[in-house]
């Protein structure tokens, strides 16, 4: 009976303890109540970009939910990136309403300085998205919760550029890596000038590669060395949103090639079906060459020749695509030299990223070169250090890679939380490669 009056007691315990909680304490449960009610109403939005801090965005902006399908989104968000003249980055940010907020749309740009920290860049580019998101939370409840601060105006002002534009890049570095039967050592050396406006483009850029390896066996050592220097340049003029022309001049020097040297002076004329304004967007480029080679070979080549001059032509078309649906790039080049015909070649590239249906994505990698223009090819047999080692360049017919892959995700369609724990993988990723 004891036993029956003391469980009575407890469950009365229980029922009533809710009900002697402060005033205070059932305020907060029901504002706690309150927020998650709205934040379950609050817009639900896919973040379309490939080089964005997923979990920064998330942290950083927390009166939305983030869902892992487009499909399920109230606003599909695509961030596509440029590089600036300066040497930074232009991030152009699509917003996409779906469903109830399928009239709200908008477009909106970040560039960044070649100059910004990690932290700076992406501090950016999350405060235009933002800004970019407070139409679409302006129509559910949790805009109660949302305050929007003004800062000081800027007042509109000229910009003074004492670098006239002009960005500068210099950079040196070495490899050295030692073991008990093999060495090796390489040093490269880049330095580049651009200089980009709306009107013109001029790039510069001077490359140099040293590098040596010996392999210790039985019968002796192996070495090999190679080298390879080169220097680029590129002059654009902006004739209109379509239009533009430009100047190529290449000159290179390789030991791989069989190449003293190779002088490429070459006129180009570039049309884009659409305007370059789109270009994050949507690009179709059709480009045309034309060149005069002046070529020295280190050694006498395939055709017994020890220096030629050559003029030849290309055409190409690009086709760029970024769309909700996915990515597409595809790129197909043909080129021939006039003095023969028969030495031409004929060049397809691809990448593209497409989403099938909710959580399944193909991706395809693809190149393929038809190529009958080695026409530096050193005359003679190959040994096999230089074989097995790619010292020399052999004789091809062709080259291809291609990269298929299928992705599958599933599960909640919501991504709101972020935990840092560990990083991704934490000791796992020694082990579970593959789960990358």
């Amino acid at each position: 009976m004891k036993k029956r009056t003391l469980i009575g007691m407890l469950i009365l315990l229980c029922l009533t303890l809710p009900a002697l909680s402060s005033p205070q304490e059932r305020e907060e449960k029901g504002s706690q109540f309150n927020i998650a009610e709205m934040k379950q109403k609050a817009p639900k939005v896919y973040i379309d970009c490939e080089d964005c801090d997923q979990d920064y965005i998330r942290t950083e902006i927390p009166f939305v939910n983030y869902v892992r399908d487009r499909k399920e989104a109230d606003v599909h968000v695509l961030i596509t990136t440029q590089d600036t003249g300066s040497g930074g980055t232009e991030y152009t940010l699509t917003f996409i309403g779906q469903g109830g907020f399928a009239s709200i749309n908008s477009i909106l740009i970040y560039a960044s300085s070649k100059t910004d920290t990690e932290e700076e860049v992406r501090r950016g580019y999350v405060s235009v998205l933002k800004m970019g998101l407070v139409p679409y939370t302006a129509k559910t409840p949790i805009r109660d919760l949302i305050s929007v601060e003004f800062k000081e105006k800027v007042k509109p002002t000229d910009v003074v550029d004492r670098w006239k534009f002009w960005v500068f890049s210099l950079s040196l570095g070495g490899e050295l890596d030692r073991e008990s039967q093999t060495k090796s050592q390489s040093i490269n050396f880049n330095l580049s000038a651009n200089k980009i406006t709306p009107d013109i483009k001029l790039r510069l850029g001077l490359s140099a590669y040293f590098s040596n390896q010996e392999f210790k066996y039985e019968e002796g050592t192996i070495s090999s060395d190679s080298d390879a220097e080169d220097f680029a340049g590129l002059f654009v003029k902006s004739l209109g949103e379509h239009w533009s022309a430009g100047f190529y001049l290449g000159v290179s020097s390789s030991t791989y090639s069989n190449l003293r040297y190779k002088i490429v002076p070459t006129p180009a004329l570039e049309y884009d079906l659409f305007p370059y304004s789109e270009s994050t967007r949507r690009q179709l480029r059709f480009l045309y060459k034309i060149g005069y080679e002046f070529v020295k070979y280190r050694k006498e080549t395939i055709y017994d020749k020890t220096k030629e001059n050559l003029l030849g032509q290309s055409l190409s078309a690009t086709l760029e695509i970024k769309e909700p649906w996915g990515t597409l790039e595809a790129s197909l080049e043909g080129s021939h030299y006039f003095h023969d015909f028969n030495f031409n070649r004929l060049a397809f590239f691809t990448e593209l990223s497409f989403r099938i249906f909710k959580g399944l994505d193909l991706n395809i990698d693809g190149m393929y070169e038809r190529i009958r223009d080695q026409l530096s090819l050193e005359k003679g047999d190959r040994t096999l250090d230089e074989i097995l080692l790619r010292r020399k360049e052999l004789r091809t017919d062709y080259n291809l890679f291609v990269s298929v892959s299928l992705s599958y995700t599933f599960g909640s369609i919501y991504s709101n939380v972020v935990n840092p724990r560990f990083g991704d993988l934490g000791v796992l990723h020694d082990h579970y490669e593959g789960w990358d």
